[in-house]
């Protein structure tokens, strides 16, 4: 059997199974090493060059000595999300205190952009470790990103989810990740990449029938990833990108 020609890195978190799924069933898979991966470790893998490509957050994308945004689908949104909250048990304007998920780079960033421009905030930011959902209370508040959130946003007062307030802010979606190469990748592989993406994409509903997962019911899976994910990477969220890394006072051409 021959060797993978190329290293890919995926979030391993549930809006990314239409992907996962057109990957596994198509050609493709013959010609790739596919890792699932937290957010912040897609992005560290590309960083270090451990991996071509990886469905990293966009937050990364100014680190890269090259990247290349290879497809035109993406983890994103248009309004809410559900599932990048900020969690606390009092409202902004009383808030001293936020826990930053370790899992995230993106979500991290985002915060700190609403609370500066949008919220007029300042509290303290803590870069959490494991276990941090526990010291979310009183006026600590918490950013939680991903399957974990689940279910989660009924045990606080206050739920503020960070793709909404961004669109309220900027009129924008909001793009959580994409996919980024960090090298020139052939034109033909590309192609054959995208197209197993898309695969996916247009196949959610069998997706979900098959899916195994205990965290949600199916038809809340079936409504997260129809409704709630928007996973083509159109002009308007290309410009989301950009304001956003704008606001991170950095310029890239995406």
């Amino acid at each position: 059997m021959s060797k993978p020609t190329f290293k890919i890195s995926a979030v391993s978190y549930l809006n990314t199974l239409p992907f996962i799924y057109g990957l596994e069933n198509s050609e493709v898979i013959n010609q790739i090493d596919l890792q699932l991966d937290m957010p912040s470790d897609c992005a560290q893998k590309l960083l270090d060059d451990k991996v071509d490509i990886g469905l990293v957050p966009v937050a990364i994308i100014p680190q890269l000595k090259e990247h290349y945004i290879v497809s035109d689908f993406c983890i994103g949104a248009e309004g809410k999300v559900n599932t990048v909250l900020l969690l606390s048990d009092v409202p902004l304007n009383e808030i001293e205190e936020v826990q930053l998920d370790y899992q995230s780079k993106t979500s991290v960033n985002l915060v700190q952009v609403l609370a500066k421009e949008f919220w007029g905030i300042s509290p303290k930011w803590i870069n959490a470790k494991a276990g941090y959902e526990d010291k979310i209370a009183g006026t600590t508040a918490g950013v939680i990103i991903g399957d974990r959130t689940f279910n989660l946003s009924k045990k606080y007062k206050y739920t503020y989810d960070l793709s909404e307030e961004w669109q309220k802010m900027t009129g924008l979606p909001f793009v959580f990740a994409c996919w980024v190469a960090n090298k020139k990748i052939d034109n033909q592989f590309l192609n054959s990449f995208n197209q197993a993406l898309a695969i996916g994409v247009e196949n959610i509903e069998q997706i979900v029938l098959t899916d195994q997962n205990t965290q949600i019911k199916k038809q809340e899976l079936l409504t997260y990833l129809k409704d709630d994910i928007a996973f083509n990477l159109d002009e308007k969220k290309r410009e989301a990108i950009t304001k956003f890394l704008a606001y991170l006072a950095v310029k890239v051409q995406v």
